[in-house]
């Protein structure tokens, strides 16, 4: 009769699963590392010779190719302004609906009247049309600024896609170790296992599809300022900066005007009391100020009525003789009065 020791052998293959994974991973990560270092000094040597053939190498994923395509995030930044705000915002849109793009955010202020509109629009086009799309940007309004950036995420996606070939490689392994089992408890550990590669799976996709619409479609965020006037390409003159700065001011001034008004207004309630406060405090001051003296008068000690003023007898002494002789003093006639005698 022959034994068979499935377990052991179980675990056996998920070991040796588990370093060919392993090893599958850091040879496609190497391999990845090699391969974007050589597509490097390519994209040099290549910008190089556009250079020495007096052309200026510009970011332009149209000229991509089958064989040297490379996974590039394009990105640009356009600045524009105009006295039409309309019509150049309706050629922006234009431009973009042409181009195959879509709108992925967009942000609209300020007002017509005061001629200070502003529109930030965050654009998502086909990499094939991305340089197109610059140009028609640039031709739709006075162009002020445009940056471009470039990140290459080859070797990254290169990584990631050797993981997924080897994480469902090994999801196929459990799923046939899962088949073979025979016990309740080798079939729990291979499906929990199995759960595991099957998380990191869905990571992995979910991160490269991430990487394949950053790649497909690049993304350009446009700014539109409205303006009573363009920038001149060449600066301007004392006298030319001198008038502006003087409508720059009368400008600030009548917003601070209008500011200080709607302030006044929306602050109405608040004002109201105070005023009402004001009036009662002025009408009723005269009356608190006639109650506060008649307090003091009504303090302040009266003489009696009969009550002789109290130097009466001090003048009655010192007035002078109607026969003008002076009047004694009470003092000398008491200093001549004889004293008794003994």
């Amino acid at each position: 009769m022959k034994t068979t020791f499935l377990p052991r052998r179980l675990a056996a293959l998920a070991a040796a699963l588990a370093l060919t994974a392993a090893l599958t991973g850091c040879g496609a990560s190497g391999g990845g590392s090699a391969d974007a270092v050589a597509s490097t000094e390519s994209m040099s040597a290549a910008a190089q010779d556009g250079a020495s053939g007096g052309g200026v190498p510009h970011l332009d994923p149209g000229n991509a190719t089958a064989e040297n395509a490379r996974k590039v995030i394009y990105n640009a930044d356009v600045t524009l302004e105009s006295t039409d705000f309309d019509a150049a915002q309706q050629a922006v849109l234009e431009a973009v609906e042409t181009h195959g793009g879509y709108l992925s955010h967009s942000d609209l202020s300020g007002s017509a009247e005061d001629q200070d509109r502003f529109l930030h629009l965050t654009v998502r086009v086909p990499a094939t049309e991305y340089r197109s799309l610059l140009t028609a940007l640039g031709n739709s309004a006075n162009l002020l600024n445009a940056s471009e950036s470039a990140d290459d995420i080859t070797a990254d996606y290169i990584d990631v896609q050797a993981r997924l070939t080897a994480l469902e490689a090994q999801r196929d392994r459990l799923n046939e170790l899962a088949d073979q089992a025979q016990t309740t408890a080798d079939l729990l550990e291979i499906e929990s296992q199995l759960s595991d590669v099957q998380y990191q799976i869905e990571s992995y996709t979910q991160q490269q599809r991430w990487m394949d619409d950053q790649v497909d479609y690049s993304t350009v965020e446009v700014s539109l300022s409205e303006v009573k006037a363009l920038t001149p390409e060449t600066p301007a003159g004392f006298l030319e900066q001198a008038g502006r700065a003087f409508l720059d001011g009368w400008d600030a001034f009548s917003l601070f005007l209008k500011g200080l008004v709607l302030s006044v207004i929306y602050l109405w309630p608040v004002l109201l009391i105070a005023a009402v406060i004001l009036v009662v405090i002025w009408k009723t001051g005269p009356a608190r100020r006639a109650r506060r003296q008649a307090r003091r008068m009504q303090a302040a000690p009266y003489p009696a009525p009969n009550a002789p003023a109290p130097n009466a007898n001090a003048a009655a002494r010192n007035a002078p003789d109607p026969n003008g002789s002076a009047a004694p003093k009470p003092d000398a006639q008491k200093e001549n009065k004889p004293g008794p005698k003994y």
